[in-house]
């Protein structure tokens, strides 16, 4: 049995690789072959293309690599029509994927879609794109499937990897030694995984985190990059913001740094998620190129009362969000300074998330691999 699979960027490797381990569980001569990650190349897929080719982030921003991408989903096109694999699996990444998928699915190829697309956020017309293009698709979250089979989508829940890879319990002082961290206040600090993130949102959380570093003077600060490439552009700005030597900065490891942080102040996104799952009380922040906020806000009409996904799950506002033009040192540093002044609250937002992630810890990796068996099956 063959497997396609297209992951883009590092959490679709995570998702791909678990995937392929899975599979591989149930079908042990199974292939697997298309665009991956270190982690999916680890797990035993042919890389045709590293999935970092793919990792291009905003609305504008990407518009320079189309004509890359395009020649790219022609070829692995032609591929595998030339010799199909049993199911083809497109890995997040939408705006690449769903036209592939589409190709695929017209040449008689079964499809599926890991990772919903936000259609309950925004561009909710893509449901009748991901119609087209997936005969499956694999949601992370529970509200997920219902909206797709409204519109007669099969769509399974399969739980979020997040909260099935967190602990049930956590060493917060054995995690501190690890990092070599003493102070008996620990906050850590994420500005993104990519470049632009960083570029965008670094110095405004390294001149927030000066500002908790004011009122606090025994706290300390922590922060995993996920590239060496990340680190002399974010030391430069805790160095501009006069906090270099009170921030320690790692190589990844950013499970063991949440562990061992009372507070998380991180960019909006995935890892907000990870943070919960942690049971890690957080503050979010995100800015994107103007443009893309405009077109994102306006003409694709965002409209959401809460941006991170745990907010959106428990429909609470339990992590203070700092949005585009919002996003600002100072209420940024006041809402990561409220927490740390009220243990109550921290102990309150930690039980809710460990809540939350035992809802969502339903082994992602095997639930999808069965929905994607059943599928090549049919």
């Amino acid at each position: 049995m063959k497997f396609g699979l297209v992951a883009g960027e590092a959490s679709g490797d995570v998702l791909g690789a678990g995937l392929i381990r899975a599979l591989r569980g149930r079908v042990p001569d199974a292939e697997f072959e298309g665009v991956a990650g270190p982690a999916m190349v680890a797990a035993g897929c042919n890389q045709w293309e590293p999935a970092e080719s793919l990792a291009v982030m905003g609305l504008i921003e990407p518009l320079r690599h189309v004509p890359r991408l395009l020649r790219l989903r022609r070829e692995l096109a032609r591929r595998w029509i030339e010799s199909p694999p049993d199911v083809f699996i497109g890995i997040d990444a939408p705006d690449f994927n769903f036209g592939l998928e589409k190709k695929l699915r017209r040449a008689g190829i079964k499809t599926a879609h890991y990772v919903s697309p936000t259609i309950w956020a925004w561009r909710a017309g893509r449901i009748k794109t991901v119609k087209k293009a997936a005969d499956l698709v694999l949601c992370l979250l529970p509200f997920e499937p219902p909206l797709y089979e409204q519109h007669g989508v099969h769509a399974v829940f399969v739980g979020h990897p997040k909260a099935h890879e967190a602990p049930d319990t956590m060493d917060v002082d054995a995690a501190r030694a690890s990092l070599g961290l003493a102070a008996e206040e620990v906050v850590a600090v994420m500005p993104g995984s990519r470049m632009g993130e960083v570029q965008r949102l670094g110095g405004i959380l390294a001149d927030a985190a000066a500002r908790v570093a004011a009122e606090r003077p025994g706290v300390r600060f922590v922060t995993p990059l996920a590239s060496a490439r990340l680190r002399p552009v974010f030391e430069r700005q805790l160095a501009e913001a006069g906090i270099g030597e009170r921030c320690t900065v790692v190589d990844d490891q950013a499970q063991l740094v949440m562990t061992a942080a009372d507070v998380v102040l991180q960019a909006s996104g995935t890892a907000v998620l990870e943070a919960a799952m942690l049971r890690k009380p957080a503050v979010a922040a995100y800015r994107v190129a103007p443009l893309t906020y405009f077109l994102a806000r306006y003409l694709f009409r965002l409209n959401l009362e809460h941006y991170t996904l745990p907010n959106l799950l428990t429909e609470e506002p339990l992590v203070p969000e700092f949005m585009q033009y919002e996003a600002q040192p100072g209420p940024i540093a006041d809402a990561v300074l409220g927490l740390l002044d009220d243990p109550a609250r921290r102990r309150s937002i930690s039980e809710r998330f460990d809540k939350l992630r035992r809802e969502l810890a339903l082994d992602a990796d095997e639930r999808a691999a069965a929905a994607v068996l059943e599928l090549a099956l049919r």
